[in-house]
């Protein structure tokens, strides 16, 4: 790794630290001297020693007046604030049984924080639940970001040592053992990483590498990363190297990149294209490599087939979700506007096309197009999900959806909708039970910082009516106190209570039918073709299949009966009314009812 401490063949340690607006840099070493770097040209400092070993911790000293933790470290044990260790990549055994990876389009993910999945809280937590997730026909576990960001309680979002594992989620070896034993479960782990901003507590990088940040760009975070101007080349490979170093190092199955519209890039090939060109012809050569992007701006250009050598497997579909939300809670405001007068057609458009808006204007921004068409590409470019962190922890007290809809037939039909789907469906830690507990946004900053994320979060939610009344504010969980932390960890008990564990039921049995009936079907399948009314909400989705099959959904996401939308011919592999028969020939759909058909070629005609 060309950042950072790096253990020699010859049992040394090289320090290198790119500092081009630094004058000097010593490193500084823990009951050890002091010793100046080299320079080395084009802002890079360079020290061999063998003053130091792997355990040893350092820091770097900066014009003689700051001792700064390394940008690269590997690991922090005293928060983004103290000394970073060496670490020696090596010394974890792996044993990862047969692994060899899982394609893309046996895809089900689920999302979770390590900070309150399990009752530890930490990587070993998380291992110890695996069992559960493997059960449940999980094959993708994707980990909300663990880079070391400052305090011991945060969703990951302002990490600033993104090369070290949050210190209070556990070690390097222990996120390892983490992913091996995945691993020998047959489930792959991805990892959310942020490359849009640095967190604003523990950032040292503007006192001696200012090119690393640019005026010429403005994000909400404030000034941009440096992605295409002067000294780019080195801030992008410090990125590309944080990619590589987390799928070879720990050995995680993919990425999942946060914000990709808030990185501003004018250059040619931009940095997501060289993202994805670079990995894929690095560890992508070797194993399935899943690359996914959130990315509001609906770029269809950066998506492509699964593996293709230049381009990221799937995008975040935020469209589903949004037309799924409105359907299910009739809630108007803030970006849902988008949504509120077709939400049923839009969610038929999603299925069979990708996104809702492929360039049409949108109403939250201001009448701007959003989007890029998205209907050539396979049903496997799309993730779609009912909740994630961001749609719970960005709602004031960051309800969960089972709060908000108590008409579990209408979450039954919404889940039995996207799980089947061929998109590959994504779940929220808990969802599976319908956990009630919270996942409101969290932090552990200092006093004036704290201030600063209240007040931010009061103008944020200013745009909602409900929270002009300052008595329904004084509800709003403080993101800053430990409290609010508390109670956002699962309660695994619930798991095995009344309706909670007959969610769990239902959520095992629809993945296991989509192993069975879906996944199989998926490679080679294009894009559906979808038949919609706007009278009634009720549609149709088609997907043909390699073979010439017909994959086919029948939804009424209504609380009435309407009349039936597309054909009711073939094989029936699931249905929300076990009497979908005796309706069809009605020609209606019941009041929340999705309906799951599988024609064969050689049964048509």
């Amino acid at each position: 790794m060309p950042f950072g401490a790096e253990l020699t063949d010859e049992g040394r340690v090289r320090f290198r630290l790119w500092a081009p607006t630094a004058k000097s840099v010593a490193l500084e070493i823990e009951g050890g001297p002091k010793t100046t770097l080299q320079r080395q040209g084009d802002g890079w400092y360079e020290l061999v020693t063998d003053a130091a070993r792997a355990g040893s911790r350092y820091r770097y000293g900066i014009d003689g007046e700051l001792a700064v933790p390394d940008p690269a470290s590997r690991f922090n044990p005293d928060d983004v604030h103290g000394p970073s260790v060496v670490v020696d990549p090596h010394e974890f055994q792996w044993d990862e049984g047969n692994w060899r990876g899982r394609p893309w389009h046996e895809a089900v993910v689920y999302e979770l924080h390590v900070g309150t999945f399990s009752p530890e809280g930490t990587f070993a937590g998380v291992e110890r639940k695996l069992d559960h997730l493997a059960e449940l026909g999980i094959t993708v576990i994707e980990l909300m970001p663990i880079a070391d960001f400052p305090g011991k309680r945060g969703w990951g979002y302002d990490g600033v040592l993104l090369f070290a594992p949050e210190a209070s989620y556990g070690t390097p070896n222990e996120l390892k053992s983490l992913v091996a034993a995945a691993h020998r479960r047959g489930i792959s782990v991805m990892l959310d990483v942020v490359y849009n901003h640095f967190g604003p507590d523990g950032n040292y990088l503007h006192a001696y590498a200012q090119p690393f940040f640019t005026d010429r760009h403005r994000t909400p975070w404030g000034a941009a990363i440096n992605f295409d101007g002067e000294g780019s080349r080195t801030v992008r490979d410090f990125f590309i190297e944080n990619a590589r170093y987390w799928l070879e190092e720990y050995r995680f199955d993919g990425l999942r990149f946060d914000a990709a519209h808030a990185i501003h890039d004018d250059s040619e090939p931009d940095f997501f294209a060289e993202m994805a060109a670079t990995l894929r012809a690095g560890p992508g050569r070797e194993r399935p490599l899943h690359l996914v992007l959130e990315n509001h701006a609906n770029e269809a250009r950066y998506l492509g087939s699964p593996g293709a050598p230049a381009t990221f497997d799937a995008q975040w579909n935020d469209d589903v979700h949004h037309c799924a939300h409105v359907i299910l809670t009739g809630e108007r405001d803030g970006y849902y506007v988008d949504y509120a007068a077709r939400a049923h057609a839009l969610l038929c458009r999603c299925l069979a096309e990708g996104f809702a808006y492929q360039g049409e204007p949108s109403a939250h921004a201001g009448g701007e197009p959003r989007g890029e068409s998205s209907a050539h590409l396979p049903p496997s470019a799309f993730v779609s999900f009912l909740q994630n962190h961001d749609q719970i922890g960005n709602r004031a007290h960051g309800d969960r959806l089972c709060e908000q809809v108590q008409n579990d037939a209408a979450l039954l039909a919404a889940a039995a909708l996207l799980l089947l789907a061929p998109p590959p469906p994504m779940l929220f830690m808990g969802e599976e039970w319908a956990a009630p507990e919270p996942f409101p946004y969290f932090c552990d900053f200092g006093p004036e910082l704290a201030n600063a994320v209240r007040e931010g979060r009061r103008r944020e939610f200013a745009r909602f009516e409900r929270f002009q009344d300052e008595a329904v504010w004084r509800t709003v969980p403080d993101p800053c106190s430990p409290d609010t932390f508390a109670g956002t960890h699962l309660d695994w008990s619930r798991a095995r209570e009344g309706r909670h564990a007959r969610w769990l039921d239902q959520y095992r049995r629809l993945l296991a039918l989509r192993h069975r009936e879906i996944v199989p079907r998926i490679a080679g399948m294009k894009h559906g073709t979808c038949t919609q009314s706007d009278a009634s909400g009720a549609f149709s989705v088609e997907w043909t299949d390699a073979e010439g099959s017909k994959l086919r959904v029948l939804a009424n996401l209504t609380p009435a009966a309407v009349p039936l939308i597309g054909r009711a011919a073939g094989r029936l592999i699931f249905a929300t009314h076990p009497d979908i028969r005796g309706t069809t020939s009605r020609r209606q759909l019941e009041p929340w009812n999705v309906t799951w058909l599988l024609e064969r070629d050689h049964e048509r005609g």
